[in-house]
């Protein structure tokens, strides 16, 4: 009988906390918030994640090796991209520098080494010269740095930017902006983790949308 009765309960056990996580519903206005006016995406195609961020955030530094990981596995149609935030002077110039060393092909190379020195050590490099300086010391050409720094298109780039960021109204980092219709920060979700979740949430309402 016992052999009948443990498989038939463990089901049970495993009915109901499947039927608990499925009853969790992410609520509007609460976990996630829609904006009133979509914000323009990158992509034509799929689905945008974007990260709004900023480099001296200590909040943005717990999040990151979380939503690294998390971006790892991502399905080939989700598209997860960082959007520097200038919600303060010392931040514009963080932000223009992430869209330099975009330009000179050294972002990926010196994205870590930044966090550390501005969100880990504090380090108060909130001028183009101090950071070129600092990154100088990790191979970047400091004049070339600072030449691009200045350049056109970076400035296009900041300004197209801080133009997503103003139109969906972020006042807080870390924030999730999913497809440029809903909007995620840890406050409204309960937690970094909870974030992640909330994005997946809507990751897959924008795929049933897209498929109705």
């Amino acid at each position: 009988m016992k052999s009948i009765i443990r498989p038939a309960l463990a089901l049970i056990v495993a009915m109901t906390l499947s039927a608990s996580v499925l009853a969790r519903e992410w609520q509007q206005g609460t976990h996630y918030e829609v904006l009133s006016s979509p914000v323009r995406t990158s992509v034509d195609q799929g689905i945008e994640v974007a990260e709004v961020f900023w480099y001296g955030c200590p909040h943005c530094y717990s999040f990151k090796p979380l939503v690294e990981k998390w971006s790892e596995s991502l399905a080939d149609d989700v598209d997860f991209v960082l959007l520097p935030a200038a919600l303060g002077r010392a931040w514009e110039v963080h932000a223009r520098a992430f869209y330099t060393l975009q330009a000179m092909d050294e972002l990926e190379r010196v994205h870590d080494d930044l966090f550390e020195a501005l969100a880990g050590d504090r380090r108060p490099l909130n001028s183009p010269e101090a950071l070129a300086e600092f990154l100088a010391g990790l191979g970047v050409d400091k004049q070339a740095f600072l030449d691009t720094y200045e350049s056109f298109g970076v400035n296009a780039q900041f300004q197209k930017a801080q133009s997503k960021v103003r139109s969906a109204r972020i006042t807080g980092v870390p924030t999730m902006l999913v497809n440029g219709k809903y909007k995620v920060s840890a406050s409204m979700a309960g937690g970094h983790e909870e974030v992640l979740e909330v994005v997946d949430f809507l990751i897959e309402k924008e795929r049933q949308a897209a498929a109705d």
